[in-house]
């Protein structure tokens, strides 16, 4: 119950930072979002106040990812609005560096409030023990390829990864899988013109580079199945074969 209650501060401390970050600045969507909550509408006007900062706009959407990312708040829609706001190159790299620092801070947040939970439960359990190590053992190609599948929800997986054997090293050296993803929407979210389109039926789309990235995506869930099933098997045989 104790993680359970600091989980619940730190993501009222990220709905928190976003609401002061530009509550001087759109008064009429705050009104609206106190009667009912709509985190899209939400950060399109965000990434509406971001556009007018200028050359410090880079600062505050990178800032703006990281609270997102660990408050689980939808971050399409800032993937989609860096393509209108900076461009495609500028753009992927701030929502690289956005995406990858507040996946890094919810993997921390998973490791030093739930990690010791988790391995008290399993402490007893030599078959969990033998999957957590050898899962640790092969981070890297792990998170390398649930970041190229889409199947695998990137705000849960932050989390979910904090409380597994998978060093910070590997986490964080992983997060390259979502280059291909990023770059992808980003460019789709460029095509719109207009942060009004974002997310929106009348937003412009291309088929073709969908279509590519979901092939890819598929490929890496179908491996990444395939591989942690192995590594599972092989350690629990080891795991028997050793008692």
């Amino acid at each position: 119950m104790i993680y359970s209650h600091y989980f619940k501060k730190v993501i009222l401390f990220a709905f928190l930072a976003i609401n002061i970050a530009f509550i001087f600045n759109n008064e009429t969507a705050l009104a609206q979002a106190s009667t009912t909550f709509n985190p899209q509408s939400i950060l399109r006007d965000a990434l509406q106040w971001i556009d007018s900062l200028g050359s410090v706009g880079a600062i505050a959407f990178i800032a703006l990812y990281i609270i997102a990312t660990v408050a689980f708040l939808p971050g399409s829609i800032l993937t989609l609005g860096a393509g209108v706001v900076f461009g495609v190159v500028w753009g992927s790299l701030y929502v690289f560096l956005g995406a990858t620092l507040g996946a890094t801070a919810a993997f921390l947040v998973g490791r030093y409030l739930a990690r010791g939970w988790v391995a008290n439960k399993i402490a007893g359990n030599q078959k969990f023990v033998a999957i957590d190590k050898a899962v640790g053992k092969a981070g890297l190609k792990i998170v390398l390829l649930t970041r190229l599948s889409p199947v695998f929800p990137f705000n849960l997986l932050n989390y979910a990864f904090g409380i597994t054997g998978v060093s910070l090293q590997d986490y964080f050296i992983g997060s390259v899988g979502m280059i291909p993803g990023t770059i992808m929407y980003v460019y789709i979210g460029s095509l719109a013109g207009n942060l009004a389109r974002i997310g929106s039926e009348t937003q412009p789309t291309n088929l073709t580079i969908q279509w590519a990235i979901r092939i890819i995506g598929f490929i890496a869930t179908v491996a990444v199945t395939i591989y942690v099933t192995r590594i599972a098997r092989k350690a629990l045989e080891e795991e028997v074969s050793n008692n």
